[in-house]
């Protein structure tokens, strides 16, 4: 890189990556047809949506930071063995996007080893762009963010996420939508994880959880919902959430009210498993 290293300046350049890309998706909605649509796995879509944007993305990022390596949702990993790594999900909610439901999002995170330091996601539809840095505060379309200050479960408006192909969590994972059903403002399922994170960022929900994901679908989100004052970890209390497919994030405040719903719905499960 030609310039000092510039967490802030880093950051901005990539929210105008994202914007740019953005622009491409939105285009391409109107134009997709069925014989598009690959299958990866089951319920598991990718169209040549996703994969040109992700091309777009990475060649722009390889301006910023070209001695960076890169985790990304298609063409996988390169260069992990780097300082740096972009996290990079091209499309999140790619089956609201071939539907043509109107959230989804690109969410493009930077690694220093296992640390977030940056992180943006873009939400196309309503032109919000939610992003952070290392030490910086939270913002949304360059006004500042933060957590809402919701004390209690029973005040609270959650997110979450269907397993699309890994159930072996699903009887005490329906057991906390349960609970929450009964004792929350509610439950919502956008279908975008970096969405419902930023969302979380911002106060419109106090708290996401979801198992099976991807470093790519949280990397940026978790920077946010911290920086904007939130509390992140995986469903023990700790710290595996980029890597460990598993995330709880909250406003703080109802961090161990939730932790401890997720503790009594799974109490002997994980001492059955592997994890």
């Amino acid at each position: 890189m030609n310039e000092p290293f510039n967490l802030e300046n880093i950051t901005l350049r990539v929210v105008e990556v994202a914007k740019n890309v953005g622009i491409y998706l939105e285009k391409e909605m109107g134009l997709l047809k069925t014989e598009s649509i690959e299958i990866k796995g089951l319920h598991n879509f990718v169209t040549y949506v996703d994969m040109t944007s992700e091309q777009q993305i990475i060649a722009a990022l390889k301006e910023i930071l070209p001695e960076a390596g890169f985790i990304a949702e298609e063409t996988g990993e390169t260069g992990r063995e780097s300082r740096y790594n972009w996290v990079i999900d091209p499309l999140d909610g790619t089956t609201n996007y071939i539907h043509g439901i109107p959230l989804y999002s690109i969410s493009i995170a930077l690694l220093e080893g296992k640390e977030v330091i940056s992180g943006v996601v873009f939400e196309i539809n309503r032109k919000e762009c939610f992003y952070a840095w290392k030490g910086s505060p939270a913002f949304l379309n360059e006004s500042i963010i933060k957590v809402s200050s919701a004390p209690r479960l029973n005040d609270c408006l959650m997110a979450t996420g269907f397993p699309y192909y890994d159930y072996s969590k699903i009887d005490p994972y329906l057991e906390v939508f349960r609970y929450l059903m009964k004792n929350t403002h509610g439950l919502r399922r956008l279908g975008s994880a970096a969405v419902d994170l930023a969302y979380v960022a911002c106060g419109r929900f106090e708290g996401f959880y979801e198992y099976g994901l991807n470093s790519w679908d949280v990397a940026a989100g978790l920077l946010i919902v911290k920086q904007a004052g939130g509390d992140v970890s995986d469903f023990n209390g700790g710290d595996d959430y980029l890597f460990g497919r598993e995330i709880v994030a909250t406003n703080k405040l109802i961090h161990s009210e939730f932790l401890g719903l997720i503790a009594d719905c799974f109490r002997g499960f994980y001492s059955k498993t592997d994890h």
